[in-house]
């Protein structure tokens, strides 16, 4: 399906939103750009980086890299930090990300061929607090807002002629042990999340070429879902150690127009997750689809097929809240995305709005049956058009699709 109808767009205007929408996507994009053009029209931009870079995958491995700077000074680290973000609307991350200008510049991904600007892009990806830095643009930068499913949006953009950081970047010692030694890109990984450190920063660094033995620049769409993988895999390998919880759960949470249903299930481990975007929302049709994408405990072998990094992002959160618990479970969480969600802003709120439900519980269930009939209650789309795909329900042996439909006891 197309992102807008030109004819539609044409005889609404955005004042009627034909469309279904509470928002018209296209005039928000106009409204943040009014406001922030006398603020970024100009070619030298000088102010805090959160810090933020962003590396393109068109073309590689020829690609665009570059620092994101705002032309502000000081605390600017909620422009850049989805942990910061969970009560903000997608007007605010849209507004954010439009304060960070981008000045991108062509780089070949083996950074042993990089120059000065690449260096002092690396330096800003090490720091972990706001950096006073400068750029220098060929033209005054576009003023765009280009939403993603995978990274938060790209705001204004030109490209680079200079880049100087003009202070000394704060540099955590794990991080200096890290880009130092020689490490594979795994391993370097984990040492820096079970560290403390949050993903995205290590999202950054692998994407500023600063992880690995054979180290090379990486596409921030690509880093996102290799550390989540990553991480996720780990966790894997060691909560199927850990005993089964007792009882059915259901969770629940709604977060910037997306519904996330967490099910889990007194046996061993298994991940599905099943997603379905809304008629009217912004990917929908008329007759909305459910795909989906599953693992059982030997994890995945193959890339993701159907719901890309959402699978990731998703599978991360529930993990994490059962290694904390030292148990293990069977997974099924529904991603249903609403109208609501006009604007794409990037797979953290899906990683954020999967960890806000496994914080939020709906309650515990003796038998299948009981939980199901609750989770009918909390989806928007009629359950049965779910259980015809799951594959994780499927694995209840000797029970036939009827039984699943007509929800008859297991």
């Amino acid at each position: 399906m197309q992102l807008f109808n030109s004819k539609l767009c044409a005889v609404c205007k955005g004042r009627k939103l034909l469309c279904g929408r509470p928002t018209c996507p296209i005039l928000e994009r106009f409204r943040v750009a009014k406001k922030l053009e006398p603020k970024i029209n100009k070619r030298e931009i000088f102010g805090s980086s959160p810090p933020s870079l962003f590396v393109g995958e068109f073309g590689y491995p020829k690609v665009r890299i570059g620092p994101l700077v705002p032309p502000l000074e000081g605390n600017t680290s909620n422009l850049d930090s989805p942990l910061k973000w969970e009560n903000r609307s997608i007007r605010d991350i849209l507004y954010y990300r439009s304060l960070l200008v981008m000045g991108e510049t062509k780089a070949d991904v083996n950074v042993r061929k990089s120059g000065r600007i690449l260096g002092e892009i690396q330096e800003l990806a090490m720091s972990i607090k706001p950096v006073d830095s400068e750029i220098l643009l060929k033209r005054k930068p576009i003023l765009k807002v280009l939403p993603s499913e995978f990274a938060p949006p790209i705001g204004p953009k030109a490209e680079l002629l200079d880049f100087e950081l003009t202070e000394n970047p704060k540099i955590p010692r794990k991080t200096d042990y890290v880009v130092s030694d020689e490490l594979k890109a795994e391993h370097a990984v984990m040492i820096l999340y079970n560290s403390g450190f949050d993903e995205y920063y290590i999202i950054r660094l692998l994407s500023a070429g600063l992880l690995g033995i054979q180290r090379k620049l990486v596409p921030t769409r690509w880093s996102i879902t290799a550390v989540q993988d990553t991480i996720g895999k780990h966790l894997r390998k060691e909560i199927i150690h850990y005993e089964p919880i007792n009882e059915f759960e259901l969770y629940f949470h709604e977060f910037l127009g997306n519904r996330y249903t967490v099910l889990l299930m007194p046996e061993t481990y298994a991940f599905e997750l099943l997603e379905v975007w809304l008629k009217g929302s912004l990917f929908g049709s008329e007759e909305p689809q459910v795909i989906h994408d599953y693992e059982d405990f030997r994890g995945r072998k193959e890339y993701v097929k159907e719901t890309a990094g959402a699978y990731h992002a998703a599978r991360l959160s529930v993990l994490e809240a059962l290694r904390k618990r030292g148990r293990q479970a069977r997974i099924l969480v529904f991603r249903e995305v609403t109208p609501k969600y006009y604007a794409p802003v990037g797979v953290w709120q899906i990683r954020l709005g999967v960890k806000k439900a496994m914080e939020n519980p709906v309650g515990k269930f003796d038998t299948l049956q009981d939980t199901l009939n609750e989770v009918k209650k909390l989806l928007e789309l009629k359950l049965e058009r779910y259980l015809e795909k799951s594959w994780v329900l499927g694995l209840r042996k000797q029970r036939t699709l009827d039984e699943f439909l007509n929800l008859k006891t297991f």
